[in-house]
C-alpha cells in the first residue's frame, strides 16, 4: 500500500458519493435553468423581430443563474431566518422583489392564486393539530 491511499475507502467514501450526487444535481439544475432562459430570450427576441447572438443569450443565462443561485437564494434564506423560520415561504420570495413593484404585484397575485387552489382539508388539519398540541399536558 502506498502512502497516497491511507483511508482505503473506509469512512469517507459515503460523503464523497453524496458530494458527487449533489454536484450532478446542481449541474443538471444549472443546465435546465440555462436552457429555460435561452428559450425565453429567443421567444422574446422573436416577438420583437430581433436577432440575439447565441453568446449574448448564453451570457444572460449564466448571469441569471448566478443571480438566482447566489444572491436571491441567500436573501430569501436570510428573510426566513430573520422571521425565526427554518424554511423559506412565499412571503420571503415576495419580500425579495421589494425593489420592483410590478414584480411584487405579480408575485402577490400568483401567491393568492396558489392559496385559492389549496385544498380546504389541509388548512383544517393544520388548525386542529395546533389545538391538539395545546391540549396535551406537559
Amino acid at each position: 500500500m502506498d502512502g497516497g491511499d491511507v483511508d482505503g475507502g473506509v469512512g469517507g467514501g459515503g460523503a464523497f458519493e453524496k458530494d458527487e450526487e449533489a454536484e450532478e444535481r446542481a449541474e443538471l439544475l444549472r443546465d435546465r435553468f440555462r436552457l429555460s432562459v435561452i428559450s425565453i430570450a429567443n421567444a422574446e427576441a422573436k416577438k420583437l423581430d430581433m436577432e440575439v447572438l447565441e453568446p449574448v443569450v448564453a451570457c444572460v443565462a449564466d448571469l441569471a443563474f448566478k443571480y438566482t443561485a447566489e444572491q436571491l437564494a441567500r436573501d430569501v434564506e436570510l428573510f426566513a431566518q430573520h422571521a425565526g423560520r427554518k424554511s423559506v415561504n412565499m412571503e420571503d420570495i415576495i419580500l425579495s422583489a421589494h425593489r420592483n413593484k410590478h414584480l411584487t404585484g405579480l408575485l402577490r397575485s400568483f401567491s393568492q392564486e396558489l392559496k385559492g387552489k389549496e385544498p380546504q382539508t389541509e388548512r383544517k388539519r393544520k388548525k386542529s393539530s395546533k389545538k391538539e398540541d395545546k391540549s396535551i399536558p406537559r
